[in-house]
């Protein structure tokens, strides 16, 4: 079967369905609720997505859809439209502040999908929403101006806005950093610390930068760069079939108090001048943008459970796991619950193995997520030192691993093991970690492992391992 073509949804879970389907109900449809939705619907379940928002639409800018998502999204019949939409980095390129020095380099394109079996993307959020939307909406109820206020975890239900009660047999918390359900997983208020860093982010029409020498690189070459600096970076690529291309702008936060929000508008005047001294290219770049966002970042401890204690309220994606973006792996991670959330659930045939199957959703994704939100933090470091011993030594060490990155683009072998490099991508056993993972492989084996002692896996009072 051809899951490179055609929308094919029958191939899931070896064509498994449960046999008792539940009634569902998943509260956010950002990108992690809707590939829930989508799984949750392959695997057999009645799904119905409730959200705040009056009308369904995306906002945010570029984001990045590595090898361990793709090949989910490629298995769910959605690779035209990624080739359509999306563009493939040829190598992710980490540069100087000052004089645009490459100091890292790990070569993407071909080489990702021929270590993984699937390829790296870059994509505008928008669009990557667009693609799910597409492909869940035929198969849920999707209910808009639907703002949940209160949860009842052990009947369980929800009240909304308009005083009307929905009755499910599970909730998925898909609700993002500002979750309501995770207040009600954790007991209480659960507020965010800033992390003392802010991004400004916009987007430039690619034949802008064709027009100037020193920039229609960038287009032509295809690269993800890094330039990093003195407490703060910034990262270029291309999107939307290299019509656009986008900047992420990390700088330290220097507001009082301010929210979570992928929306506030940026002071561009501030955002140039903060830059100002960067190299040249960094400078042209930003003379092209005429306003921009400010997205405060803001960081959570890992929860100690996702899991209500009655057993039928789970969170997902950031509700429960929220990525600071060092890593480009927050979207990833979200579609990975999802996907291994919908194989579990394409096993149940009875209502009491539903908080067995969150349990055992939780001890496949608890490690992983928290690993992934440790080593997108240890990449802030990294990247923000300022020119010192700290700096050379990182671009030392960068160094050594570009030049054996290009040893093996030449066809010759690797002669260093990267283990712990300061470019995080060249470190083979990480990389073979984050983007060797798939989610359904991963759901399949526990199952054949524990699908028979299911009851099991329910614990008194913690984190299930």
């Amino acid at each position: 079967m051809d899951t490179h073509s055609t929308h094919q949804p029958d191939h899931l879970y070896q064509g498994r369905r449960a046999s008792l389907p539940l009634d569902i109900v998943v509260i956010g449809c950002g990108l992690g609720g809707l590939a829930a939705a989508y799984c949750l619907a392959q695997a057999g379940h009645k799904v119905t997505i409730l959200e705040a928002a009056l009308a369904i639409g995306d906002v945010g800018a570029g984001i990045q859809a590595s090898p361990n998502v793709s090949r989910l999204l490629i298995r769910w019949g959605l690779h035209p439209r990624l080739e359509e939409l999306g563009v493939k980095p040829q190598a992710l390129s980490i540069r100087r502040w000052t004089n645009n020095e490459v100091v890292g380099w790990t070569e993407f394109g071909d080489a990702m999908d021929k270590a993984y079996g699937a390829p790296y993307y870059h994509i505008h959020r928008a669009d990557f929403h667009q693609i799910l939307y597409e492909a869940t909406e035929p198969h849920c109820n999707v209910r808009v101006g639907c703002r949940v206020v209160s949860v009842d975890p052990s009947k369980p239900s929800l009240t909304l806005a308009s005083g009307e009660v929905v009755y499910a047999d599970l909730i998925i918390g898909a609700d993002g950093v500002k979750s309501i359900t995770r207040e009600y997983v954790v007991g209480g208020p659960d507020k965010p610390r800033a992390t003392g860093d802010a991004a400004y982010r916009a987007i430039i029409p690619t034949e802008k930068l064709l027009q100037d020498d020193d920039l229609k690189v960038l287009v032509e070459e295809t690269d993800s760069i890094i330039w990093m600096g003195p407490r703060g970076h910034i990262v270029g690529y291309n999107i939307r079939a290299k019509k656009e291309y986008n900047l992420v702008m990390i700088h330290p936060d220097e507001t009082e108090g301010g929210v979570e929000s992928w929306t506030a508008e940026g002071n561009a005047d501030k955002m140039k001048g903060y830059y100002k001294g960067w190299n040249i290219a960094v400078e042209k770049l930003l003379a092209l943008v005429p306003s921009t966002l400010d997205w405060k970042l803001m960081d959570r401890d890992p929860l100690p459970t996702w899991i209500h204690k009655d057993g039928k309220l789970v969170l997902l994606g950031d509700s429960c796991h929220p990525m600071l973006p060092y890593r480009a792996q927050g979207s990833a991670m979200a579609v990975e619950d999802a996907a291994v959330l919908g194989n579990l659930f394409s096993n149940c045939s009875d209502r009491s193995q539903i908080t067995p199957l969150l349990y055992a959703y939780q001890s496949l994704r608890y490690e992983r997520a928290t690993a992934t939100q440790t080593s997108s933090s240890l990449n802030r470091h990294i990247f923000h030192h300022p020119d010192g011993p700290e700096q050379e030594e990182r671009d030392r060490e960068m160094r050594m691993a570009m030049d054996d990155a290009l040893r093996v683009a030449r066809g010759e072998n690797s002669t260093l093991v990267l283990a712990g490099n300061a470019n995080q991508w060249a470190d083979k056993e990480k990389s073979n970690i984050q983007f060797g993972y798939d989610a359904d492989d991963e759901a399949e084996k526990w199952w054949l492992a524990n699908g028979d002692k299911l009851m099991t896996f329910v614990p008194s009072t913690e984190v299930a391992n």
